[in-house]
């Protein structure tokens, strides 16, 4: 067994066991790297931040198919990756790759993807997305039933329409740091819920 999975097996299944200690240690140990990945690709703190959080809520959704035996970093910065090519796109950025084109072109010539990954990755999409859905669609009942409006329509803007922080804050009247809240809260609602 690699060294360090005995630690990273007992970190996950404390977190699968909704240790709210667990989950502040994984996000402290993380946050910071995951963070200087996602500002060197961007140049931007806020949508940085926002790729980090978003990272954090994709490992959530995805905890139930994680496999201990991969390292978490490798997990988590696979996850940064797409988050921060969808960052980038809706910025109407293209991600830069390292080379040029024609090394590029030659070296990816015969390796393309086989049709049935492409499939399972759209799958793996669809499952999440509607587990996320549903989630959600809990957590926006409980904030109805509380009257917590502002909460509902921030993260409604922030999941539902895939809002910045910062576009949030804006449309709400409400400080950026104030949407951070309603989305770290909702994190920490969608690991309780994990099963």
């Amino acid at each position: 067994m690699p060294e360090g999975v005995p630690e990273q097996t007992s970190l996950i299944e404390r977190i699968r066991g909704h240790d709210a200690d667990a989950w502040e240690l994984f996000i402290r140990t993380y946050e910071g790297r995951l963070y200087a990945y996602a500002y060197r690709r961007l140049g931007n703190v806020a949508a940085a931040e926002d790729v980090v959080q978003e990272t954090f809520l994709g490992f959530l959704i995805s905890l139930p198919h994680y496999e201990v035996e991969m390292p978490i970093e490798a997990f988590l910065f696979s996850i940064a990756s797409h988050k921060l090519i969808d960052a980038l796109r809706k910025e109407g950025r293209r991600p830069l790759l390292a080379g040029n084109a024609a090394s590029l072109l030659s070296g990816l010539a015969g390796r393309e993807r086989p049709a049935s990954s492409l499939v399972r990755s759209q799958e793996g999409r669809e499952i999440n997305r509607v587990t996320l859905g549903s989630k959600l669609s809990s957590l926006a009942k409980q904030c109805l039933s509380q009257g917590d409006f502002v909460r509902l329509k921030c993260l409604e803007l922030l999941f539902g329409q895939g809002l910045a922080n910062k576009v949030v804050a804006q449309r709400l009247g409400i400080s950026e740091q104030a949407v951070a809240n309603h989305k770290q809260y909702a994190m920490k609602w969608l690991a309780r819920m994990q099963d």
